[in-house]
């Protein structure tokens, strides 16, 4: 679907910021499919306005809006889907007006986090999803479904003991992914 917005701007009168394009060459974290409903308000003004995700990442996700905020703007992001869901701050980082924008997460409470890292440890195929890992007995609660779950989970709790800074938990949580993706190519390969 972005693809089609992206020829659409191409071949339209409309004209993408530098800093809009230079985004999509910056993008560190993959992204997955994952639709979502999105409530943002700007920090400053308290505009809110609603939309739905198209895809998500570690690093952020993509707005389908008809109003979206313009490039720089900050805002408070809540993503809900299903029983569970996300409240992060973010910053606008490209903004096509009528179609959506793309926002970076900048901030957000531990517990949060940890939802955004299950969705996308999910959608990665690193994580089952919570029904199919509740009726799984070989995922019980006494026995993890892996060590990497098991240390995301550590990470988790001294983050939210605030035992460590959350810098230093996310970079940790990366690594951890890193390493889960490494794993996985290597049993498959």
């Amino acid at each position: 679907m972005r693809t089609v917005k992206m020829n659409m701007l191409k071949n339209s009168n409309l004209r993408m910021d530098t800093t809009e394009a230079d985004a999509h060459e910056r993008r560190r974290h993959a992204r997955y499919p994952f639709t979502a409903t999105v409530e943002a308000v700007e920090t400053k003004s308290q505009t809110r306005i609603n939309g739905r995700t198209s895809d998500l990442s570690r690093g952020g996700c993509y707005v389908d809006t008809i109003s979206s905020f313009p490039v720089g703007s900050i805002v408070k992001m809540r993503l809900t889907k299903e029983a569970r869901s996300l409240e992060a701050q973010a910053e606008v980082v490209y903004s096509l007006t009528g179609m959506g924008m793309g926002v970076k997460f900048t901030d957000g409470d531990p517990e949060q986090l940890w939802n955004l890292e299950k969705w996308v440890a999910e959608l990665s195929g690193e994580l089952l999803p919570d029904s199919e890992r509740l009726s799984d007995p070989s995922c019980a609660e006494a026995t993890p479904c892996n060590e990497g779950d098991v240390l995301a989970e550590l990470v988790m709790e001294l983050m939210r003991q605030r035992v460590l800074p959350d810098a230093k938990c996310k970079a940790m949580l990366e690594k951890l992914q890193v390493i889960g993706r490494a794993k996985s190519s290597s049993s498959q390969g």
